[in-house]
C-alpha cells in the first residue's frame, strides 16, 4: 500500500519534531546569550561571539531539515541534514571546550583577549587609547553557575543537540542498510 505524498507518518512527524526541537533549543541558547549581553550587561568576548556561529548555521539548517522531513524528502537527504547538524553542533562544542579551557587556564587563549595586556603604546596616546579601547577578556569567566561558565554551558547544550541530530541521522542510515 502506498501513501499519498501529503500524508505524513508518525515517523515523519517524529523526525520533523526532533528537528524543530533542535531549532527551538538553539533559539533559546541564542536568546540566552542575548539576555546576558543586553540585559545583564555582560559584553561578549571574541570567543563568545565565535561560539554563536554554529547556532546561526544550525538553527536555519534544523528548520530546513524539519521542512524536508515534513514534506517526506528522501531519507538519505534528511539523514544527511541531521548529520550536518551533528557536525555543526560538535564544532560548537569544540569552540566551547576551547574557551572554557582558556577560562580555567588549561591553555593560553588568543592574544587579543587573554594573557598580559602587553605594550599599549607611547605615553602621548595612552589616555586616548584607554578611553577608546574596551577589551573583554576571554580568559576570565564573566558569570558562573555551579562552577560552570557560559562557555561550559554552551558545551553541554551543543553536545546535547549534536547527540540528538546524530541519533536521527544514524536512524536514517541504518534503516537504509
Amino acid at each position: 500500500m502506498t501513501q499519498s505524498s501529503s500524508a505524513s507518518t508518525p515517523a515523519d512527524t517524529h523526525v520533523a519534531s526532533t528537528a524543530l526541537v533542535i531549532a527551538a533549543i538553539g533559539v533559546a541558547a541564542i536568546l540566552g546569550a542575548f539576555y546576558f549581553q543586553y540585559f545583564m550587561k555582560l559584553a561578549p568576548c571574541p570567543l563568545c561571539l565565535e561560539q554563536r556561529i554554529p547556532y546561526y548555521i544550525g538553527i536555519p539548517l534544523a528548520l530546513i531539515v524539519a521542512f524536508a522531513a515534513w514534506r517526506r524528502a528522501p531519507g538519505w537527504l534528511v539523514g544527511l541534514g541531521f548529520a550536518a547538524l551533528a557536525i555543526v553542533f560538535l564544532v560548537g562544542a569544540g569552540l566551547g571546550v576551547y574557551h572554557a579551557g582558556i577560562e580555567w587556564k588549561f591553555w593560553p587563549g588568543p592574544t587579543e583577549c587573554s594573557g598580559p595586556l602587553g605594550q599599549i603604546g607611547g605615553s602621548g596616546g595612552l589616555l586616548e587609547q584607554m578611553q577608546t579601547t574596551s577589551v573583554v577578556r576571554c580568559d576570565e569567566a564573566a558569570w558562573r553557575l555551579m562552577g560552570i561558565s557560559l562557555a561550559g554551558y554552551n558545551v553541554l547544550i551543543s553536545l546535547f543537540l549534536a547527540a540528538q541530530a546524530a541519533s536521527c541521522a544514524r536512524g536514517f542510515f541504518t534503516r537504509d542498510s
